[in-house]
């Protein structure tokens, strides 16, 4: 006879058997039985390969609707938006407009960028971020389908010592209340920065400990984490189910340490994408801050490499 937990878990695993893709059936498989239940509550990983348009950045500000449709055509289905910040707009358009626009060519937009504004431009706030109108920035989100808000980087100004880090931590929470009410997951992104220790402590590690785990994920840029010097796989161990989003980036073998197309440099992706479930992945974005020639040359490689060799993550 069944108890109460063999019951549920028997059941659960056929509402996953039912709901999950086979790419995440396999990935929600490396779990432990019972924590299947608490994975299919948090929702299984998209399927989607994405591009953060930053690194189409220049073609998209000539003709949004040219670069979309070569994004689209290279075999993209979902884009993290870079614009919005100061602007109030995605690429000049407000979130109607956009969102045919993605719609047109098969895209979405589940991710976007904003800044956290305590920087001022030429002596006024800016508008669209954390601190100055956040609101608006939050129903425009909403609007344009986007699933995620990403706090995408701090200047130098806004850095500060662990204080402000701590001080951010809430800033962070608060902005991330409000993205919950919309139904959007607030996430920070971070570079290498977050990894210079003060008095023997990562400025990241003061940022995921004083932030709610549940509002507040983050997007891991493999690239920048590697470069600091630190192992992404340990920090899926030290804080599970964080890191909901990704950034895939390579680093070439070189002093320099420059970025490359995923899959022609250092960073072990298959390693890395073997422990998703433990991080709490559930997209990732393709990014290559500069490119050696043409950008849309570099995302054909990068997905090309993604297709053939992380498929079955």
């Amino acid at each position: 006879m069944q108890n109460r937990r063999s019951f549920i878990t028997s059941t659960g695993l056929l509402a996953l058997g039912a709901l999950l893709a086979p790419r995440g059936a396999r990935a929600l498989g490396k779990l432990a039985p019972w924590d299947l239940l608490t994975a299919m509550a948090m929702g299984r990983p998209s399927t989607d390969i994405g591009l953060q348009l930053y690194t189409v950045r220049d073609a998209m500000a000539k003709d949004p609707a040219a670069a979309l449709a070569k994004v689209a055509s290279i075999g993209y289905t979902a884009v993290e938006g870079a614009t919005y910040t100061g602007s109030e707009k995605f690429y000049g358009m407000d979130s109607a407009t956009f969102l045919a626009l993605l719609k047109t060519n098969g895209l979405t937009m589940p991710s976007s960028h904003y800044r956290l504004g305590e920087e001022l431009e030429k002596g006024e706030p800016v508008q669209g971020t954390l601190l100055h109108d956040w609101d608006r920035a939050v129903a425009d989100a909403h609007a344009a389908g986007v699933e995620y808000m990403v706090c995408a980087y701090l200047s130098p100004a806004e850095r500060g010592n662990l204080d402000h880090f701590k001080q951010l931590a809430d800033t962070f929470n608060k902005a991330a209340e409000k993205c919950k009410a919309a139904g959007i997951q607030f996430c920070y992104h971070n570079h290498d920065f977050e990894f210079q220790p003060q008095n023997g402590t990562f400025p990241y590690d003061i940022l995921l400990s004083n932030t709610d785990p549940e509002l507040v994920k983050m997007e891991m840029d493999l690239y920048w984490v590697t470069k600091a010097g630190q192992d992404p796989v340990s920090l899926f161990g030290k804080y599970p189910g964080r890191f909901a989003l990704w950034h895939l980036k390579d680093m070439d073998n070189s002093p320099v340490k420059k970025f490359t197309e995923v899959g022609n440099g250092v960073i072990d992706f298959k390693n890395i994408f073997a422990h998703a479930s433990q991080a709490g992945m559930k997209r990732f974005f393709v990014e290559q801050d500069y490119c050696p020639g043409d950008p849309f040359a570099s995302i054909t490689q990068s997905i090309a490499y993604i297709k053939k060799n992380l498929a079955d993550w």
